[in-house]
Formats: C-alpha cells, structure tokens, sequence
C-alpha cells in the first residue's frame, strides 16, 4: 500500500491536532502521512527542502500570504503538484479563483472528514499519474539523448575516418612515388609526409584527451610563470597561417608580465583551438581580435573573428563533444576541438563561454580563475604543436603562392594534359565549357586564363568579349588556343582582347614562354599600381588605374576609422569580398588587407615626419586600435621603427 504524503497549511495550530485526531486510523495504518505548515514561507520552505508532495492542503484566510498567492507560487516552481484549497462555505469567488490557478479541488468549512480522505485519495491518484507520466517522459527524453548521442559517435567515427583518410592519403601517395624514383621524389615528398604526419598524431592525441577528459583521468600539471608571454608565444605562431589566408591577427595585451598558476598543456589546447577555429571560419580580408588580460580575479582569454557567425540554435550544443551543425558550411574537422575547450577551461576551474551574430562573427571568452601557489617556473616558450613555420604552412597549402590560371577547354583529353602540363609550375583550375569558365572565372579571379576558341554554349572569344568588358576581371590575361588556323579567328580573338593566339598542336615550351611573358607584364604593372595605391603618381595611365584609385581614395577618406575595411569597401565599389580580394591581389600583387595596411602605414611616414603628433597619436590617425601592433607593423614593413624614422 502505497503511503500519501501530505501537507496542511493553517495559521490555526488546532488544526493539525484537530487533522491528526480525525485521522489518526489512516496514519496508524501508514496509509498519511501528515507533515505541518504555519503560514505560506513555512510549506515553500518544506517544498524546497523535501520536494513535492502528494498533496498539499491549504486554507485560504492566513494572514501575511494567503492561500491563492501561496498556490500561484507553488504553480509557478512545481507546476504538478498537487493543490487542494480550504475555503468557507460559499466563498464561490476565491473558488473560482483558485480553480483558475490551478487548483486540483477543494473543500468547504466545517469540513467533512469523510469527505476530506475521498479527496486526498483521489487526488494521489492523480499525482501517481502525473508522477508516471513524468517518468514516461524523462524515459523518453533519455532514450532520445541516448540515440542522439549514438548518432553523434556515428558521425564522429565517420568524420574521424575521414579525417585520417587525408593525411594517410598524402603520406601513402608520396610513399609510393619515393619508392618509384626517390632522387626526384624525396626533396618535395619528405616535407608533405612529416606535415601529415603531425596531422595524424594530433588528431590521435585530440581523442585520447577527450577520452581521459570524459573518464576524469587527465590530470593537472601547475606551474607558476608569465601567462601573458606564454599566450603570446602560442598565438604569435599562428601569425603566418592567418597571413597566409589574408587575415589580420590582432593581439592585444599588458605590456607588463602577469604571473599565475596554470598548465602549459591544457592552455595550449585552449587557445590553439580557439585561433584555429577561429581562422578556419573567417574569409579572406576578415580580422582576428585577441585580447588577453587580467580582469579583478580572472584572467581572460577572447577570440573575437568577423567570419560567419553561428545560427542561435546551434549555439548551446557548439561546446558538445561529436557536435557538428547540420549546416554543410559549417561541418569541418572532427567535432571535439572546442568540447576539448571547455571540458579543459573547466578542468582548469574556468569557464567557457561564446557570443555569435551570423554575418557579423563570433567571441570566444574563456575565463580562468587567478592563483599564486604552485612552484615558479619559467615559461614553457619550447616549440609546439601549435607553432607553424613557413614552410610547415606552404605544405599544408602547396598552391598558396603559386599564380593560379584557369583552363576553359571542352575536350576532355585536352583539358587533362594541360593541367597536368601546367600543374607543377601552376594552381590550376579547370572548366569544361565557357559558361562553367565564366563562372569559374567570377569565383576565383585567376591570374591568367588558357581557353580553346570553340567551344559549346559559348565560345573563346565570346568569353574573352564579356571578360575584358567586366571591371572585376578584365584586368586578366587571356591565351587563346585553336585548331582554326585562319586570320579571320586570329585577328579576332585579337581584337577582342586576348593578349595571345597559340594554335594547336602548340609546343609546350611556347606555351610556357606566353604565360610567363604575361605573368612578368602582370608584375611590372602590380608594382606600378603598388605606387599608385601609395599616392606616387606615375604619368603612365592603365585601365585599372580608376579602381584602383577609387579604393585608395575610400581608404584615405576614412583614415581615422579603425573599423573601416574591406567589407565597407565592397560595399562602396559593388563587389564581393572574394572577388575585391582576389582582384586586388591579382592587379597589385597585395592583398586587400595588405593593400589597405600599406596605404595606412604610408600615410603614417608622412605624419612621422611632419607633425607634432606622438607614435600613438598617428597610429590612431591611421586606422591601428593598439599602438604596439602599430609599431610591430610599421617596423615589419619599413624596417625602421617608428621612433627611429622619425628621427
């Protein structure tokens, strides 16, 4: 027999010697249990302590708080328990009142004690029901976390096998072509293999985190040393792959040290994943802000990138181990860099958190609490595993610095020679006809385009006509190859903007004289528009020497504007960021965030030298948040620093 848990609620003490008397039998037999109740804070005090009841009973005339503001109160914490209210005979409006809130039943004065034991019955009938019904339901949501959280290992395993399918791609590949002919192979294959292989012992320790993390077995290694030098070191060493992807790092810090507790390992992890997140989803010409500093008893550690931005739905499971957005743009990697985040911040006694705007970007806030007690040491500056060399990056990304040219050709045996012709010296893009290389051409703004004259859907020369009439890509030379050998076609192709005519079957070695002797005019005029951008005037006058002045002049306009970028200047010009970026790199051999920082730091000579104003004052006049970086920057580039320059 299942005991009834009740709670009376009165002002009047008689009323629980009065309760317990008339129904002593049922008590005797274990069938109540009576708990008692002087005024509305006693019973939520007793609610709070002992959790719900089977039933609670309770007066309506107390003084302080009545019996309807104590039942709204009790819906509104436990909205299933239980209530039935003791009313005077006839008092019909604070029935209905009562009944409004949520009352179960109720009972008149004087009360029918019969009456009263049917009630308290039924209304534990009533409160079993709910009871299973929310043991049905918890079941339920526990057997859905369970399969989701099976589909999430599913996913993972999958996207881990993926993962290491890659690097063992690259690593068996380059394997097989030392084994072929190791005196041309080894020099390019060894860099490759060593970079993969790092790749794979990451991922493998990455795993092996979460595990000893999820298990509670990893432990903590204190050291007491300068955490500022220490992040520095880390975030400094991602300095050349945010470089690389035309991103700018901004670090922003004390200029004095700070020393602390913490475990070199654990924050390498933190602030690794952060900043490669945070440069894995930011385009070209975007920004990194990282800000590491003291506040009152923590010390903070903030990522704040102007990428995509993550949709308010995601957000909440993004620190979940195995999560990955069902968004196609947003699933890359594994899914356990930024649970490794959190669950190693916690582990550390912090807290992570993150705030994202889609469209605008997303901040990371990782907050560790400040202590002084484990054993002084010097900082952990070894090289890491976050720490990319140059070279390490040129590996991981063979074509970066390489000219990209997009080959527009319908025959497929053609098409293939050429890139594998072409691929060792060049980035090649392909397309099948000139349509697909027209949009091929407006996607990646190559730097030179090889396309045959015949072609379906539309020809070479008609995709040579819409390029060179196009302002976001007709600075771009074009190679016409042909098998028509006729004036008509050459003179044609001519007229209409191609910078040459090869006919088929063409030398190889013509060819690559024709692309280097454009690519070599290419450079001479980047140089020439490098000058332009920089105010140096030259007499000689291009057709790109509108665009690029009107970029330099929506620079200039908003020197001072330390949020001014490349997406405000797209907006002005009607471009994309993609296209301005490649565009910019293509004509000026500089990329948009170059392009801009050289006009700012050109500006800044010129106030060194011809005002008053101090280091910090020109680098707020030209567009630089932090002095520091402005001075790192200015030296980087003129190889002289600020002070020194202007002496």
């Amino acid at each position: 027999m299942m005991k009834i848990n009740v709670l009376a609620v009165d002002d009047e003490p008689q009323f629980e010697r009065l309760l317990r008397q008339r129904l002593r039998r049922e008590i005797r037999k274990g069938k109540f249990n009576l708990s008692f109740a002087l005024s509305a804070e006693e019973a939520l005090g007793k609610l709070r302590a002992e959790g719900p009841y089977d039933l609670v009973l309770t007066d309506i005339n107390m003084p302080e708080k009545d019996g309807l503001a104590l039942l709204q109160e009790i819906k509104e914490q436990w909205n299933n328990q239980q209530v039935v209210i003791v009313s005077a005979y006839g008092d019909m409006g604070n029935i209905r009142t009562a009944m409004n809130l949520g009352a179960y039943d109720f009972i008149t004065k004087p009360i029918d004690f019969e009456d009263l034991k049917v009630t308290i019955e039924k209304t534990a009938k009533g409160a079993e029901l709910i009871k299973k019904g929310e043991q049905a339901e918890e079941l339920a949501h526990e057997n859905e976390r369970l399969a989701t959280i099976d589909q999430l290992k599913n996913e993972f395993f999958t996207n881990i096998a993926h993962e290491f399918r890659t690097p063992l791609t690259v690593i068996k590949g380059m394997s097989e072509q030392i084994d072929t002919n190791a005196q041309q192979w080894l020099e390019k294959a060894l860099p490759l293999i060593k970079n993969n292989t790092r790749q794979l012992l990451d991922l493998v320790n990455q795993v092996l985190e979460l595990r000893k993390l999820a298990s509670g077995t990893l432990p903590v290694h204190w050291i007491q040393a300068d955490i500022i030098a220490y992040l520095l070191y880390i975030a400094e060493s991602y300095a050349y792959l945010a470089e690389s992807k035309d991103i700018q790092l901004n670090i922003h810090y004390p200029e004095s040290e700070f020393m602390m507790d913490y475990d070199a390992d654990k924050l390498l992890r933190i602030l690794s994943n952060l900043v490669s997140n945070a440069i894995k989803f930011t385009p070209a010409g975007g920004s990194i802000n990282l800000r590491i500093q003291p506040e009152g008893k923590q010390f903070i550690i903030e990522v704040r990138d102007t990428g995509r931005g993550i949709p308010r739905e995601q957000q909440k499971y993004i620190f979940d181990p195995f999560y990955q957005s069902s968004d196609k743009d947003y699933q890359q990697g594994t899914g356990i860099g930024l649970a490794i985040v959190q669950q190693m911040t916690q582990l550390l006694g912090g807290d992570a958190s993150l705030e994202s705007t889609v469209g605008e970007g997303t901040t990371f806030r990782v907050s560790l609490p400040i202590h002084q007690e484990a054993p002084k040491s010097k900082p952990v500056l070894a090289r890491t595993k976050a720490t990319k060399t140059k070279e390490e990056v040129s590996s991981a990304m063979p074509s970066g610095d390489l000219p990209t040219i997009l080959i527009v050709e319908d025959n497929k045996d053609i098409r293939t020679y050429l890139q594998v012709l072409l691929e060792d010296r060049y980035h090649c893009l392909v397309a099948e006809d000139g349509e697909q290389g027209w949009s091929r051409l407006l996607e990646s703004v190559p730097d030179l385009v090889v396309t045959d004259l015949m072609m379906p859907r539309l020809n070479g020369i008609e995709l040579c006509k819409r390029l060179k009439k196009d302002d976001r890509v007709r600075h771009i030379p074009v190679i016409m190859l042909t098998a028509k050998d006729d004036q008509d076609s050459r003179l044609d192709s001519l007229r209409y903007g191609a910078d040459a005519y090869l006919l088929k079957p063409f030398e190889q070695e013509e060819l690559f004289v024709q692309i280097e002797r454009l690519l070599t005019q290419r450079a001479q005029l980047q140089e020439y528009y490098q000058n332009l951008a920089l105010g140096k005037e030259p007499a000689k006058q291009e057709a790109e020497d509108d665009f690029v002045l009107q970029v330099r002049d929506l620079v200039e306009t908003n020197l001072d504007d330390e949020d001014f970028g490349i997406q405000d200047i797209c907006r002005s010009v009607g471009v994309s960021r993609t296209q301005m970026h490649r565009k910019l790199k293509s004509i000026t051999g500089l990329s948009s965030s170059h392009f801009i920082r050289s006009i700012r730091l050109e500006h800044a000579k010129k106030l060194l030298q011809s005002s008053e104003l101090n280091i910090s004052q020109v680098a707020f006049e030209v567009g630089f948040k932090d002095p520091k970086y402005f001075s790192r920057t200015f030296s980087a580039a003129f190889g002289t620093s600020p002070q020194d320059w202007r002496q």
